[in-house]
């Protein structure tokens, strides 16, 4: 088993992520600075495997000390301002986070070894596409977001380094014990549940999808394949799921049949994100996501059961 560092392991995605390492029997050194208040790491505090540090990634002698007195065989840089509008919101906290901060725990040297890094990127990279052509791992980057260039240009420096894998995440759903409304199927879901009804714009766009669950596995598949999958990109998403949000709206009105969605006659969507995935590079590698869109949808249904307002977002 394997001493892990996961910088931001209290988000969206590291709150699913830490109980499973740890259920794998891995140790799992955490470094986050609880930004948003959230407690999603409390049920783990019990294991004798799992040291909590509260710090930034930004903050140099705190990592001096952590690899010193943790040194991890792995490091996951999951800290980051994610999505567009909270990049926009602050560049300068941004850039230092999802770029330098992942530099600072990325390159770093335990006696003669670099630990080896797995890196979750996001598949906006590819911007907008061409209609009908999915974006492999060996296609143009387009970002066209600050969140999106931040990004891409932190998986190029992390595979400068080597030793790593970079996933291009799809755009992930899902309950997790750190709740992301702000995420487009658990926000439409939660506009059904709620709601009853949306306005889209641009409702052609497409975009790949992929439960929150199925990325922390993902991470496990990494660790027990590193070898073999090292110093490459992976896109991670459901190969089923390249949809519009249009197509979406239809799935999710399966499963809610009261739930109403138009068309906007003016106006536009300021994200312009637009393309299709193929996932078929990790596919090969022996990784099946276990977890279907309809079945996502299902349990955010049940989640909004719980959730009744909107302090699950990162803006």
């Amino acid at each position: 088993m394997a001493k892990i560092l996961v910088t931001g392991a209290a988000g969206y995605i590291g709150s699913i992520l830490v109980p499973m390492l740890l259920r794998e029997g891995h140790e799992v050194v955490v470094l986050d600075n609880f930004m948003y208040g959230q407690s999603s790491l409390l049920d783990c505090c019990n294991d004798k495997r799992l040291v909590i540090i509260r710090g930034d990634t930004r903050d140099k002698k705190l990592i001096d000390k952590i690899f010193k007195d943790h040194p991890p065989e792995y490091v996951f840089p999951l800290a980051a301002i994610v999505g567009a509008p909270a990049c926009d919101k602050d560049s300068v906290a941004s850039a230092t986070t999802n770029i330098d901060g992942v530099m600072e725990v990325s390159q770093r040297w335990i006696g003669t070894r670099t630990p080896k890094i797995i890196f979750p990127n996001t598949n906006s990279g590819y911007g907008i596409g061409q209609e009908g052509v999915y974006c492999t791992e060996d296609s143009p980057l387009n970002p066209i977001s600050l969140y999106g260039r931040q990004k891409v240009e932190a998986e190029k420096s992390v595979l400068e380094i080597g030793n790593s894998i970079a996933l291009r995440l799809a755009t992930v759903f899902g309950t997790s014990p750190r709740m992301r409304l702000d995420l487009l199927v658990n926000d439409f879901v939660h506009r059904a549940v709620n709601d009853h009804y949306i306005v889209l714009f641009e409702p052609h766009f497409k975009r790949n999808y992929i439960h929150v669950r199925d990325v922390a596995q993902a991470f496990i598949h990494c660790i027990e394949n590193f070898d073999a999958m090292r110093n490459q990109v992976y896109n991670v998403g459901l190969s089923n799921a390249n949809l519009s949000k249009w197509e979406l709206c239809e799935e999710i009105q399966k499963q809610i049949p009261n739930f109403c969605f138009f068309e906007a006659k003016i106006g536009e969507d300021p994200d312009k994100r637009n393309y299709i995935v193929s996932n078929a590079k990790i596919e090969a590698t022996g990784f099946k996501p276990l977890h279907s869109l309809q079945d996502g949808i299902a349990e955010l249904i049940q989640g909004y059961q719980v959730i009744r307002n909107n302090k699950y977002a990162n803006i």
